[in-house]
């Protein structure tokens, strides 16, 4: 099955912490653990929906080469972000790694007591 909107809102929102906010208005999503941003996802009715990732700046720019739904990070730090198109090219438990890279490095700049009150390590 290929990772749509919903889909991936579900595994975004599964993350320890994770909560859903609007900063930007009703049609980008933005997620954040302990206040941090750790992925933004906008939908449009005549596009696939995309998701930006923080990524590990080394890996970035490869996974780019790799995928043509693989872009910078849309109005965000290129170096540290990548933009995904959910156009189903991209295999889901590689979309899977991506959500929890993301997610797992911004953890890794909380304190170690909001890690643990998110009870990870």
């Amino acid at each position: 099955m290929a990772t749509g909107f919903d889909e991936m809102r579900v595994m975004l929102l599964a993350k320890p912490g994770a909560a859903e906010d609007f900063p930007f208005g009703p049609e980008t999503h933005v997620f954040k653990v302990a206040g941090k941003v750790f992925a933004i996802m906008g939908a449009d009715d005549s596009s696939p929906a995309n998701v930006s990732l923080k990524c590990d700046p080394d890996l970035a720019p490869l996974l780019r080469e790799q995928y043509d739904a693989v872009i910078p990070g849309y109005h965000l730090n290129k170096a540290h972000w990548n933009t995904v198109v959910l156009d189903g090219s991209v295999p889901d438990e590689e979309l899977g790694e991506w959500v929890a890279m993301s997610y797992d490095l911004v953890i890794a700049g909380l304190s170690k007591a909001v890690r643990a009150g998110l009870g990870v390590r």
